[in-house]
């Protein structure tokens, strides 16, 4: 009798775990939805859609992950550190074999609006389609004709990953993106105006700023997707570098900026308060400087829009002027190797060498920035096809990891720049992960 009861109860259990498996197989195989229908690859493009495509190449900076210096255009390679392992961009040219050439435009959205490939398979979060599900179909549409035929097919194979097994099952993406990934395009905020939805647009959207700029979640997710959370553009630490905040916080942010300074920055590289530099270099270097003035303009009125949080942020920074003295750490080290740019007084020469008084790197807490910088110097910054003269030279070489703690600490305390000391194992964490720029930048002329 005891056994029959157990296989009975045994077998009521097993009928909704069973259910559950079901579900969860269909949840993890099953294919999103796209507007497009399933059309071969391979269609003729009007010149003016594949332009358009090319600007919205632009707009997301497609090439900041598809594209090695030396290599074929979007034929990938790109090594991306995660926590679990290396993982490297694939190839996006048309090309059959190796490339997305057999992709139809479902495929092409799939991939790239919800992180399926054909077959099913799940792509890394490193591909930034959390924010490139916002863009709309018809941008889509032109980014697809783009790709298939807008660039030359390069057969390069794609690199594996270095994520072992068994953290490289791709199953459980599904579930991260049933958490943590929005499925639905932008929808513009009926109570503000056209200029704030467009830039509001670019920012979530093509522009994908989160992906650096917002702190993530001990699942590796953005806090927040855009406006309607707090920690949406509130500064990020990623690959050596501190994104700084975007909202208006007027130490760490973008506070003391005008509207003209942010398109400023993003057109030229550079303005009274800064000289774009660290990853942002490769985003200005093929995807900002190539926007319209309008969608720059549209993007700084966004931008100002984001509230601050002073009780981050504390009292707005106001300058100090200090009498050199050699005896405080730090201070003769600055006034050899450092003020014949940036000035005794920490102001710089705007707007061609930046100011360190006031400077976010020397603000903010975070001090991973200033570290990396001035270890590896900074990459050529290319505007309007002209490399800049002046680059920030790497000291790895000529400082010791103390040379270099001393010397951020003295400009993180002086001028009324309260970031804190910098101590130096971790400036030799820094050094060990980290290595020169180069001074050959990607710049990608499309066509």
């Amino acid at each position: 009798m005891n056994n029959r009861r157990f296989a009975r109860t045994a077998g009521w259990l097993a009928l909704p775990c069973l259910a559950a498996a079901g579900l969860l197989a269909w949840y993890v195989t099953r294919e999103p939805a796209t507007a497009f229908e399933q059309k071969q690859a391979g269609a003729s493009f009007e010149p003016a859609l594949v332009s358009r495509g090319e600007y919205v190449a632009r707009l997301s900076d497609c090439v900041a992950c598809h594209s090695l210096a030396g290599k074929a255009p979007f034929a990938g390679g790109l090594e991306m550190a995660t926590p679990l392992g290396a993982i490297h961009a694939t190839n996006i040219t048309p090309d059959k074999n190796t490339g997305i050439g057999t992709y139809s435009l479902a495929d092409f959205d799939r991939a790239v609006r919800h992180g399926v490939a054909p077959g099913g398979r799940r792509l890394y979060p490193a591909m930034p389609y959390p924010s490139y599900v916002k863009l709309s179909d018809d941008d889509i549409k032109a980014l697809y004709a783009f790709f298939m035929q807008g660039i030359q097919p390069a057969n390069q194979p794609n690199i594996p990953s270095d994520i072992p097994w068994p953290l490289n099952m791709r199953w459980p993406i599904a579930l991260w993106n049933g958490v943590f990934a929005p499925t639905a395009t932008y929808a513009a905020k009926p109570d503000q105006d056209a200029l704030w939805n467009r830039g509001a647009y670019i920012v979530q959207g093509p522009g994908h700023c989160g992906s650096c700029h917002t702190p993530r979640g001990l699942a590796f997710n953005e806090k927040a997707l855009d406006e309607s959370g707090k920690p949406f553009l509130a500064g990020a630490l990623l690959d050596g570098w501190y994104a700084p905040s975007l909202r208006q916080d007027p130490n760490t942010g973008l506070g003391r900026w005008t509207e003209p300074q942010i398109v400023q920055f993003l057109k030229t590289g550079r303005n009274a308060h800064a000289v774009v530099y660290g990853s942002m270099t490769e985003a200005f270097n093929n995807s900002t400087q190539f926007m319209q003035d309008d969608d720059l303009a549209a993007i700084a009125r966004y931008l100002k829009s984001l509230p601050g949080d002073p009780q981050r942020d504390g009292t707005p920074w106001q300058y100090q002027a200090v009498s050199t003295n050699q005896d405080v750490p730090g201070a003769r080290t600055y006034a050899t190797r450092c003020a014949s740019c940036h000035g005794l007084d920490g102001k710089g020469q705007p707007e061609w060498m930046p100011p360190l008084a006031g400077a976010t790197s020397a603000l903010a807490k975070e001090s991973a920035s200033a570290i990396n910088i001035t270890l590896n110097g900074s990459q050529r910054v290319v505007a309007a096809g002209v490399p800049d003269a002046y680059r920030m030279p790497a000291f790895r070489e000529q400082l010791s990891d103390q040379e270099i703690a001393e010397v951020l600490s003295y400009v993180r305390g002086t001028w009324g720049n309260n970031g804190g000391a910098v101590e130096a194992k971790a400036v030799g964490k820094l050094r060990g992960h980290t290595d020169p720029a180069s001074s050959s930048p990607i710049i990608l002329h499309m066509r």
